[in-house]
């Protein structure tokens, strides 16, 4: 059976905890000094530790330092004396969640069934990292540039635990895969995690249209994690809501007057400098400490090294399976995609792979076919063309192509060409088939979707939706 070691000054909440506790299958010991707790944990490790912030000789989470296996021990601390700074500073310490005075019976249960998990689930991903690593990915994620085994350290630790995770990055660095990694290898997998914004919902009547009840997404995903992305955004008046369910497990719904239980993890992200968004007045103070339990910075793929031709060919593959083809990418366009920026990130990455299979020709038997290169830092454009297209078509290609670039604008276009408007306007005449009307500069816009454009340039490879 789990064991449970109590430790509080109150023999009322022993008490109350002692019978919740067995009641859920734990065989238990109590104490009401961190001495007594001592000469306890010495005589049986626990498998979860409920403690009192305040004890008669010194504080609880100092427990957290003398437990024998830390990561088979889940600590709760348990307090009537709750503030931002002591709940953030027992987090950091170890705790894997604070429940404040009352404590609601089914937080406490919640609590205690999660911590019967905790050894086979960490055993679990301890296995999973170490077999994974090798072929360069963890849960969603792929990667094996040391900046993502660092990562990965960092998802593995934090998943068993319930402690609130800020995501960090840039935008299209994987803040939501790192999200559903961290829901999928904690206890609380089997139940929902939602990423959705209306977190409280509202009673009957409570205004203009609401004719029923409604459960918000704290109600919904009780027992499971919520990820509210791009935190910064959201307004003073639900930062607010968002606090104080934070601290003490309860919320109101709209209308309503009645508190309601919730056990959530908040996995929230973030692509500005939270610290710069509490500065501007975007964040709160006190809600960015109750998230910035466990930061965790997600690297840029700029940074990423080899990463980017794993992900440029996973992505590659992806398209090929999906279309029954078998198209790579040639030498040159693996050498361009380290030379791009990636402000976009994988993001980014992901759409430009997809642009540059559909520019592609499809392999032809006998001969090579020249992928789409990656975008370069000079304005540049890059038609692909397999060896032996007779010269007539490759001149009408690069036309068409070049058009569609400038986008239709064909004195721009004869530039680039180094021929004059009127050569233009006879190609597109000699490609068209039939006479045009020179007067309207846009009589050959139709022209751009005559032909397959293998084409792809850099003043904006994010133009597809990256």
């Amino acid at each position: 059976m789990a064991h449970a070691l109590i430790v509080d000054d109150d023999t009322d909440i022993v008490d109350w905890l002692e019978e919740v506790a067995r009641m859920e299958g734990f065989t238990v010991a109590r104490a009401h000094t961190l001495r007594e707790a001592r000469i306890e944990m010495g005589r049986q490790r626990p498998d979860v530790l409920l403690t009192d912030l305040r004890l008669p000789d010194g504080q609880g989470i100092e427990l957290v330092n003398e437990i024998e296996d830390p990561a088979g021990t889940e600590v709760i601390v348990v307090t009537g004396h709750a503030t931002v700074d002591s709940a953030v500073a027992s987090l950091r310490a170890g705790a894997s969640d604070y429940l404040v005075k009352p404590a609601e019976i089914e937080r406490v249960q919640a609590v205690l069934r999660r911590a019967k998990k905790t050894s086979a689930l960490q055993h679990e991903i301890g296995t999973l990292r170490d077999e994974l690593r090798k072929l360069g990915r963890f849960g969603r994620i792929l990667g094996g540039s040391q900046r993502m085994q660092v990562l990965y350290d960092q998802l593995s630790r934090v998943a068993p635990t319930s402690a609130t995770v800020l995501l960090i990055g840039e935008s299209g660095t994987g803040k939501e895969l790192a999200a559903h990694t961290v829901h999928e290898l904690s206890r609380r997998r089997d139940a929902p995690q939602l990423i959705e914004t209306e977190l409280f919902g509202h009673e009957r009547g409570s205004f203009t249209g609401a004719d029923r009840q409604h459960k918000g997404f704290f109600e919904r995903a009780n027992g499971g994690s919520i990820f509210l992305d791009e935190i910064t955004e959201m307004p003073m008046e639900l930062q607010v809501k968002l606090l104080r369910v934070l601290e003490t497990g309860t919320f109101t719904r709209v209308g309503g007057t009645s508190q309601v239980a919730s056990d959530v993890r908040i996995i929230a992200a973030t692509n500005r400098d939270p610290k710069k968004a509490v500065a501007d007045g975007k964040l709160r103070e006190d809600l960015y400490h109750r998230l910035n339990v466990f930061p965790i910075q997600l690297p840029p793929l700029r940074e990423r090294g080899v990463d980017i031709e794993q992900l440029a060919l996973f992505f590659l593959e992806e398209q090929n399976l999906a279309e029954g083809t078998a198209k790579t990418f040639s030498r040159d366009a693996l050498v361009r995609l380290y030379q791009h920026h990636w402000p976009g990130n994988v993001r980014e990455l992901r759409n430009y792979v997809q642009r540059a299979y559909i520019m592609a020709d499809d392999i032809v038997e006998g001969e090579i076919t020249v992928t789409a290169a990656a975008p370069k830092s000079d304005d540049e454009l890059i038609v692909t063309i397999h060896v032996g297209t007779p010269l007539a078509e490759v001149e009408r290609r690069v036309t068409m192509a070049t058009l569609a670039y400038c986008g239709q604008v064909k004195r721009k276009a004869a530039q680039i060409l180094g021929v004059s408007l009127k050569t233009l306007y006879n190609r597109l005449e000699t490609y068209n088939g039939k006479p045009s009307v020179r007067s309207d500069d846009e009589g050959f816009a139709a022209l751009a979707g005559d032909a397959p454009l293998e084409v792809t340039h850099d003043t904006d490879p994010a133009a597809s939706g990256g």
